[in-house]
């Protein structure tokens, strides 16, 4: 066991001799627990593979895992990075000093063990005065949350002392850290810039200043079995207290109906909670409807919830919105993934044939407070330019179809409807895009309290989407009517709208695998129509 010291680092000026033993015990090779805005950090010099594998003996971390570097000018990034996009100085210049970090191409100064590996290497600049202040004395620092691998980032000097006392050199106590959450990582080593890693800065600010930015698939879900880890925090279990935690998808009533029918002794839940679960150990983290407080309070409520003693816990689900984000990224982890849906609402498919009059139904279900998705807009998405879809279709319908991250839809119409096995083909590829991300939208929507969720798609029984739905609506026409609406509202001709209702599907396709159907006719009441689906699922 290390003798660890303690030094105080409140004040630059104050505590300037203790900030100066820091630097000089990273300079010459040792370990040190700084504070900083997200969490404390565990350092070493990033350009000495010798003291960076301490880090990974003191956490007791897997050496495959790779770390950030910690940086107190832009201008040390050239000494770090092989290149610098222009790309990387818009984001600096926008969010750095601060809780952002940028992957790039690594210059070979910076030894494997930092990078995990990889070919590239993260980056930030940190916006705490003495995380800065260690750095300027120092020199460029690997930096992970300072904890045992595995267990709550610290976000206060006690979790630190508990952690690093005897593992570490030095221990900083830099008080409580303002964020609360982990830095957010963003990979610029790829052809469109994507989020690896939630954090303080969100994906929305990011895409103000990038345009384009695409979410890792590993935010949110468990990362592929053979998947290797391209930033901090993408394992598949990580930041967890002993106690096992499962995530109870829903609102509070349903939230707290099967809290109060199951046998956990812990309840992990947003503030003003708390009355509602008087036989459990109660930790609250946060505030519903503010997710910063929830970025602030969370890792401390998961050791929280160790010193009281839970062992089986339910937690509640936080928004994906802003900061929310990184929230659930992290306590998804945490519970490594063990989902309960606790929603009782439902998921409704709405079909029917073009120029039926969908619009006119969805209009009314949207104004029970349903929530609508349109799947027609989720495929221009998926087509979208410089859409990561695109190389799957241009694998399998030709590489010229996509050029300068743009579709040629045209070309692609061509080969995809020249043979009927051609036509599948497509459908196979688009049709389960489309309704993965409907479901999650729709589940998404119920969770934020929508009354229902509504898969709009003209092609749901071809995509099976009816599966992922609890009923289904079907609204047919005359086909009189249909003609009438498809022209005007396509500005096409009588002929070519007889072409398209020509390999439309009969009335009766849709009506027999309905459980309500509307008759737009212009004399039929929807609201009359749908009582009996309103009877049945909205109350």
């Amino acid at each position: 066991m290390k003798n660890t010291l303690k030094l105080r680092t409140f004040d630059i000026n104050d505590d300037i001799a203790d900030i100066e033993i820091a630097a000089e015990i990273l300079r010459n090779g040792g370990i040190v627990a700084i504070p900083t805005e997200t969490v404390y950090g565990l350092a070493a010099d990033a350009f000495s593979g010798e003291a960076v594998k301490k880090i990974f003996e003191a956490k007791g971390r897997p050496q495959d895992n790779p770390l950030i570097v910690h940086i107190s000018d832009f201008s040390q990034i050239y000494s770090i990075a092989r290149e610098v996009p222009e790309s990387a100085k818009k984001l600096a210049e926008e969010f750095w000093p601060g809780p952002l970090t940028i992957i790039l191409p690594k210059r070979q100064e910076v030894p494997d063990e930092t990078s995990g590996g990889l070919d590239t290497v993260a980056v930030r600049m940190p916006s705490h005065r003495i995380a800065n202040k260690i750095i300027e004395l120092s020199c460029p620092l690997a930096a992970p949350s300072a904890n045992i691998s595995g267990f709550p980032s610290p976000t206060s000097f006690e979790h630190v002392e508990a952690d690093m006392m005897g593992r570490a050199d030095a221990v900083c106590d830099g008080g409580d850290c303002d964020v609360g959450v982990e830095s957010t990582v963003i990979t610029l080593a790829t052809e469109i810039p994507m989020l690896l890693r939630p954090g303080g800065v969100t994906l929305e600010q990011l895409r103000s200043v990038l345009g384009e930015v695409d979410v890792a698939q590993a935010v949110l879900n468990p990362m592929g079995k053979d998947e290797k880890a391209e930033s901090p925090g993408m394992k598949y279990k990580h930041y967890s207290p002993d106690a096992q935690i499962q995530i109870v998808r829903g609102n509070l009533g349903e939230f707290r109906e099967y809290v109060n029918n199951s046998d956990c002794d812990g309840v992990l839940c947003f503030e003003g909670e708390e009355e509602f679960f008087p036989d459990k150990i109660i930790v609250t983290f946060g505030r519903e409807t503010d997710s910063l407080s929830q970025a602030q309070r969370l890792f401390d409520a998961l050791r929280e919830l160790d010193e009281k003693g839970a062992k089986n816990v339910l937690a509640r689900s936080p928004s994906t919105d802003g900061v929310g984000l990184a929230v659930c990224n992290r306590l998804y982890r945490a519970a490594a993934f063990r989902f309960i849906d606790g929603v009782k609402r439902p998921v409704v498919g709405l079909t029917g044939p073009t120029g039926a009059g969908k619009g006119y139904v969805s209009q009314y279900l949207e104004s029970l407070g349903c929530y609508v998705c349109d799947t027609d807009k989720i495929a221009r998405e998926l087509t979208a330019e410089n859409s990561p879809f695109l190389s799957v279709l241009a694998k399998h319908f030709g590489e010229d179809i996509v050029s300068g991250g743009v579709l040629d839809r045209k070309l692609l119409a061509s080969r995809a409807f020249a043979t009927k096995e051609k036509q599948e083909l497509l459908n196979s590829l688009m049709h389960p895009e489309i309704i993965a991300v409907a479901t999650e939208r729709c589940r998404e929507a119920l969770y934020k309290g929508a009354v229902a969720s509504v898969i709009d798609a003209p092609l749901l029984f071809e995509a099976k989407g009816e599966e992922h739905c609890d009923t289904v609506i079907s609204v047919i026409a005359p086909k009189e009517m249909r003609l009438e609406r498809i022209m005007a509202r396509d500005g096409i001709t009588k002929e070519q709208a007889l072409s398209r209702m020509s390999v439309q599907h009969e009335d009766s396709f849709y009506t027999e695998k309905s459980e309500f159907t509307v008759v737009n006719d212009g004399k039929t009441d929807v609201r009359e129509a749908l009582s009996g689906f309103v009877a049945k699922y909205l109350r």
